[in-house]
């Protein structure tokens, strides 16, 4: 029997024209699949593969398992608030570890986490079914989460069961992605503004034809030998699970609601259709979920323009001298994963830059996306939407694995996972999957969970952080004939003209005025054009090449592997099946007597003496080598390049750099950053000795409610305020509250649970008043208007929880990844006296002179310490006008029709697991 909700008179009820605008803002991404009721409880306990992590599993994953939901259950939740089951259900116990954690045993972590252990025990099934009736596979459902856990009898079964329990989740998350990545979300969802900034956003990144996802599917079917046929196979399978539960939930009429708030269905008639899933579906899916998540580079006319703003003002030589040490390709006070002192160089400064193509200056533009806009396209032309999965694409992940010398246990332990941003629902969903070749329990991104991509097996576990090594380049393509042909290999050539045309009306979801536009791109061999400029007086198009362009799909067979018990035996199993993974990724493994890290991607071999920084010219001298530009393969770095390591003291990683002469494509890469946060925690721990789960949740705990620039960089700002009497007063009452913050912790902390205000609230107020405020004044004389705004467009200056003006948003947890902390701490050292290793070029504040920029700080701490809260804390469509909790607080971005309640801020993944293995097969 299917998993729905009994039809009711509201599901009869034709949707009112003035629904409330819940949609508005959540067609950004409109989702949630329709809710089934569970069937009667079943008896029976639930089929259990080898389990050797003896009760010491877990996972979270807010806000819940279930992102159906029927019209009749969104109109619940509009008016009254009432939640589907297992819609929220998760997101207590999440919020909860904030305020629980300073107590927190290995007894109580399932006071905070789920029991993430095989199987469910008979007691505990809520549900068992047999999806269209086949006898080959079994979903059964647990009473506290509604976790599906999926056993198959045959290869087909159990993946034809995986798209079913998928669809049944998430139906129209799915839905919606795959517009997504075709660049058509409007005419699906409605022309709201964030609809359209989704769209183009992605679009833009990979403006594939329908040959071109169909061609990654032939080409994984046809290279990756017996594994690649089998993928093939698994994806029909999970295809048409994931079809027979659209027409049976059709049939049934307990689709998701928001089929017919979007106007695709009728509620009382139910004329209209739910298109079937393809094949190239998964891929467009795929590429949404690559660009997002492992696509590390580009920038590099973004690294151009800002270093001729520093040769401009202080002279080629001392200009790039100035702009290397903001760029810190390689800085020795950087935190690393892999700490033991081996060295793995990649996209390192060459000694003797070719091939470099810097524009002129001012002659850089943007190449536009959409063209013939009408109707309501027109008012939004101006500004261009953020979508909501920003906070998806900068928060990212972190990692604390420490190896079983330093435990209790003797086991390693591991806490880690992704930070894939806050929705509802999420993203990610939860499953378990055992049939033949496949025994697994994790997360998956919803339409691609034909296997777990984060989780565990039989006895180890595995998870991983974004990493952003460089793997796409800019080359500058030299126009030949007109602004659309180029020189490809010394012949003129035309680009190709990609178009998506859009339209949309108005729907109860959405009422945005009926629109329409076309997104238009120009394709090269080298990639799509970003950005026209000339240089040396020669027109060019500045095109971005990544080497997974065309290729998302390829990492499906990493993916197949880590859910193959019979591949994965051991550490090293682990990291040949990472390597078949080529989105960036930092990748860790824990089981009962190892751990391991790895680092993924296709990472480019470049042409000797080409600078991976700027733009270089499109010509054979420059390519990636052996280069071939009808497939856009290359030669890659071996694996034994790539960062790597087995059993480790411990390992940490918060999208920090990876290991001493690995140069990421972000900035930010220096003396302080938020890795610190666990590394100085974790370190602590090894130390000591007698690590254990509990301990290790805590570390991650405390440094999820730590301010990174008041932990770290707010001590030495203090020395040079205090290096003379404070005699002013509303300074010196700043200063008191500051340092009595420090000497508490540095947390952003409630008072109680629940209290919703913070200890040392006037503190946080002022440090997040005063922090752009002193950067600008200490750099910004230095550098100049020109150079210092050049710079803060490869790295922001702040990130703080409530900084809606940061690359993150507001309400989106994931805090400090990106900003000026290492300049200020280098900057203030120096002056101060203090040895700096990889000092900035000049020191800025107060042109050195400790006085003077003793004077800057006080100065600006004076405007800090007078700004209001509400000045501070302007509010938005989530908060009042100051009030400094909300402002930082967690919202779960309602992208269909289900809301949830606000949580407390946590700097903490999304998903999370926490694992310590007692035995190995």
């Amino acid at each position: 029997m299917p998993r729905r909700t009994p039809r009711s008179t509201l599901d009869r009820l034709r949707t009112p024209g003035r629904f409330p605008k819940f949609l508005k803002t959540a067609a950004i991404c409109a989702l949630v699949a329709g809710l089934l009721s569970p069937t009667a409880a079943g008896t029976a306990r639930a089929a259990t593969a080898d389990d050797h992590c003896g009760g010491r599993c877990s996972d979270i994953l807010p806000p819940g398992e279930n992102g159906n939901a029927t019209l009749a259950e969104i109109l619940l939740n509009q008016l009254f608030g009432t939640q589907p089951a297992h819609a929220e259900d998760q997101l207590g116990p999440y919020a909860d570890l904030a305020g629980g954690y300073s107590a927190l045993t290995d007894a109580k972590i399932n006071n905070f986490f789920d029991d993430a252990s095989f199987g469910v025990p008979s007691g505990q099934v809520a549900s068992t079914e047999k999806p269209a009736g086949r006898g080959d596979v079994t979903i059964v459902r647990d009473k506290k989460t509604g976790v599906p856990h999926i056993t198959g009898t045959t290869r087909y079964g159990t993946e034809f069961g995986a798209g079913y329990a998928a669809a049944e989740d998430r139906l129209w998350l799915m839905d919606v992605f795959r517009h997504v990545g075709r660049g058509g979300l409007t005419p699906f969802a409605g022309g709201a503004a964030a609809n359209q900034g989704l769209e183009q956003e992605f679009w833009r990144d990979a403006p594939y034809t329908e040959a071109d996802l169909q061609a990654q599917i032939d080409h994984v079917a046809a290279t990756a030998g017996d594994r690649g046929r089998q993928a093939l196979d698994d994806v029909n399978a999970y295809l048409d699970g994931i079809n027979a539960y659209i027409d049976a939930s059709d049939r049934g009429r307990y689709f998701p609601g928001e089929y017919v708030l979007t106007g695709h269905k009728d509620s009382i008639t139910n004329a209209g259709t739910i298109d079937h899933f393809k094949v190239t579906d998964l891929v467009a899916l795929a590429s949404v979920v690559g660009s997002l998540f492992g696509s590390g580079g580009g920038g590099e006319v973004e690294n151009a323009v800002s270093l001729l703003a520093a040769q401009s003002r202080y002279g080629v030589a001392e200009g790039t001298e100035v702009w290397e040490s903001f760029r810190e390709r390689n800085d020795p006070e950087a935190v690393l994963t892999v700490h033991d002192g081996e060295s793995f160089p990649y996209a390192s400064r060459p000694d003797d830059p070719k091939g470099a193509a810097l524009p002129d200056a001012g002659s850089v533009t943007r190449e536009p996306l959409v063209y013939d806009r009408t109707g309501s396209a027109t008012a939004s032309a101006a500004t261009a939407a953020r979508s909501a999965l920003g906070s998806a694409r900068r928060g990212m992940s972190n990692a604390l694995v420490v190896s079983g010398k330093h435990t209790a246990s003797g086991h390693p332990i591991a806490v880690f996972g992704p930070q894939t941003g806050y929705f509802a629902p999420q993203l990610l969903m939860l499953q378990e999957i055992q049939g033949p070749g496949i025994s697994a329990r994790g997360a998956s991104f919803a339409g691609l969970s034909m296997y777990v991509e984060l989780g565990r097996g039989q006895d180890y576990s595995w998870s991983a952080t974004t990493s952003g090594q460089d793997i796409i380049d800019t080359y500058a393509v030299e126009l030949c004939q007109d602004d659309h042909h180029y020189l490809l290999h010394g012949t003129c050539t035309a680009m190709e003209k990609v178009e998506q045309k859009n339209s949309w009306t108005p729907s109860v979801a959405d009422g945005t005025a009926a629109g329409s536009y076309t997104m238009r791109a120009w394709r090269t061999a080298y990639g799509p054009v970003e950005y026209r400029a000339t240089v040396g007086g020669t027109k060019v198009a500045y095109t971005t090449l990544r080497s997974s362009y065309l290729h998302e799909a390829d990492s499906i067979i990493g993916f197949q592997m880590l859910n193959d018990p019979d591949h994965v035996k051991g550490p090293q199993d682990f990291q040949s099946a990472a390597q078949h993974i080529n989105f960036t990724f930092n990748w860790f493994y824990a089981d009962s007597r190892h751990t391991a890290y790895y680092n993924s991607g296709d990472n480019p071999v470049r042409a000797s003496g080409v600078d991976a920084e700027f733009p270089v010219w499109a010509r054979p001298a420059y390519e990636w080598r052996n280069w071939d530009p009808a497939t856009n393969t290359a030669d890659y770095t071996p694996p034994s390049q790539h960062p790597n390591s087995l059993d480790q003291d411990y390992y940490i990683s918060w999208n920090n750099k990876q290991a001493e002469d690995y140069t990421t494509a972000s900035w930010g890469d220096g003396s302080v950053h938020r890795g610190d946060l666990l590394e100085d925690r974790v370190k602590k721990l090894v130390t000591a000795g007698g690590v254990t789960r509990s301990a290790l949740v805590k570390a991650m705990a405390d440094a999820a409610l730590a301010d990174l620039r008041a932990e770290d960089v707010l001590p030495e700002l203090l020395k040079v305020v205090t290096s003379s009497p404070v005699t002013d007063s509303t300074a010196a009452a700043a200063v008191s509250k500051l340092s009595a913050w420090v000497s508490a912790g540095a947390r952003r902390t409630e008072t109680s649970a629940g209290s919703k205000k913070y200890a040392d609230a006037d503190a946080i107020r002022i440090l997040d008043a005063w922090w752009p405020l002193l950067v600008k004044a200490e750099f910004e004389p230095g550098l100049g208007g020109d150079l210092y705004t050049a710079f803060t467009a490869n790295l922001p200056v702040d990130e703080s929880p409530s900084a809606g003006h940061g690359p993150t948003g507001s309400h989106a947890g994931s805090s400090f990844q990106y900003g000026w902390w290492s300049y200020v701490d280098k900057d203030i050292r120096a002056v101060l006296g203090e040895p700096v290793q990889g000092p900035l070029a000049r020191t800025y504040c107060g042109g050195g002179n400790l006085a003077s920029c003793r004077d800057i700080l006080i100065g600006t701490l004076k405007q800090a310490a007078g700004a209001t809260a509400s000045q501070v804390y302007p509010g938005d469509d989530q908060c009042s006008a100051g009030d400094q909790w909300c402002a930082d607080s967690i919202v779960q971005r309602t992208l269909g029709g289900i809301k949830h309640g606000k949580i407390g801020w946590q700097n903490r993944p999304t998903y999370q697991q926490v694992v310590e293995y007692t035995s190995h097969r």
